[in-house]
């Protein structure tokens, strides 16, 4: 087994109003090894982006502050970390392709422009014709034709899944040793998505890219993960190998989560969906964060807050049903 090259440990982030302080990542602790690809999955507004965020130091200040915990990479807390730091580790120790590649390349500079200034900001003694060159290979890398074509071509001028490999490309263009993917096949049609999850399989087991992969789809992790860790409402719910997982789900969301997966070898009438929405960050003051949608929440369940229960090695749930289990 690999050694941890990022923990996570005891992270808090929340977000400040006026009034009152809005936990949306709320003491979660895991980790991921170097070399493998680890799925985070959850609905819209469990704090999957806030954690990727709160890791690259991204998080907008005001109104958000981790408040709390540590992120180690290597060794090195990046919470004490100073902004000078945190420059040098993005980009080129640990990266991030960002869900939407439209809002996340600047539309007045080239592919070209783009991709060289990201080189040299981690190659000061580059020249500019090194940079360039190593652009180019990138983008052969990650299976863009016409390499040097596109180095002159505009953001606007490339299809979305031509835009998410460029994004890849700037990504993985200092060789990190952390890749963080949030949503990286969102809006792309189901062709262009096994190509890009084809890729960043690739990049994985030809560099031992360690890789963090935010989704909301379970099919996905099936595809690549080794490791899936499911949150729900800021906390980590469940977490084990993605084998396990699948065959035996032990919260119920996670298994709810799993059921509402369309399954072609059955004619269904109506789709499986779990009843009600996420709760608002911190609007949940005691109680299971899930009861309120769990079809076998009881009383304990409204009233404290279950611990996360190793109930096998590797295998981590938060439930009371599996308290008697540990």
């Amino acid at each position: 087994m690999n050694d941890p090259i990022l923990q996570i440990q005891g992270l808090q982030t929340s977000f400040f109003t006026d009034d009152e302080e809005i936990p949306a990542v709320d003491h979660i602790d895991f980790h991921i090894n170097e070399g493998e690809i680890l799925g985070i999955v959850g609905e819209s507004g469990c704090g999957k982006s806030v954690t990727s965020l709160s890791i690259m130091g991204l998080i907008p200040k005001p109104p958000g502050k981790i408040v709390g915990g540590k992120i180690l990479y290597n060794g090195e807390d990046l919470c004490q970390a100073s902004e000078k730091r945190m420059r040098e580790i993005r980009g080129n120790d640990i990266a991030m392709i960002f869900q939407e590649p439209m809002t996340s390349l600047n539309p007045v500079f080239t592919i070209g422009n783009q991709l060289i200034e990201a080189i040299k900001i981690h190659n000061k003694n580059w020249s500019k014709k090194q940079a360039y060159n190593r652009a180019v290979e990138i983008l052969k890398l990650v299976g863009l034709p016409r390499a040097e074509e596109l180095m002159n071509e505009y953001p606007h001028q490339l299809s979305g899944g031509m835009r998410q490999r460029v994004m890849i490309a700037m990504a993985m263009v200092c060789n990190p040793k952390v890749l963080i993917a949030d949503e990286p096949t969102t809006a792309l049609d189901v062709t262009i998505q096994a190509q890009i999850l084809g890729l960043m399989k690739k990049l994985n087991r030809d560099f031992n890219t360690a890789i963090m992969l935010i989704t909301h789809d379970l099919g996905v992790v099936a595809e690549v993960c080794q490791r899936v860790i499911v949150m729900y409402s800021g906390k980590i719910v469940e977490e084990g190998d993605v084998r396990t997982i699948f065959k035996n789900p032990k919260h119920p969301y996670t298994a709810g989560l799993i059921k509402s997966i369309p399954d072609m070898r059955y004619k269904q009438e109506r789709l499986y969906s779990i009843p009600g929405n996420v709760p608002k960050p911190g609007s949940i003051k005691q109680g299971c964060r899930f009861a309120a949608r769990c079809e076998k929440a009881f009383e304990k369940c409204r009233i404290e807050t279950p611990e996360l229960y190793e109930v096998e090695t590797g295998h981590k749930v938060r439930c009371f049903l599996h308290e008697q289990e540990v």
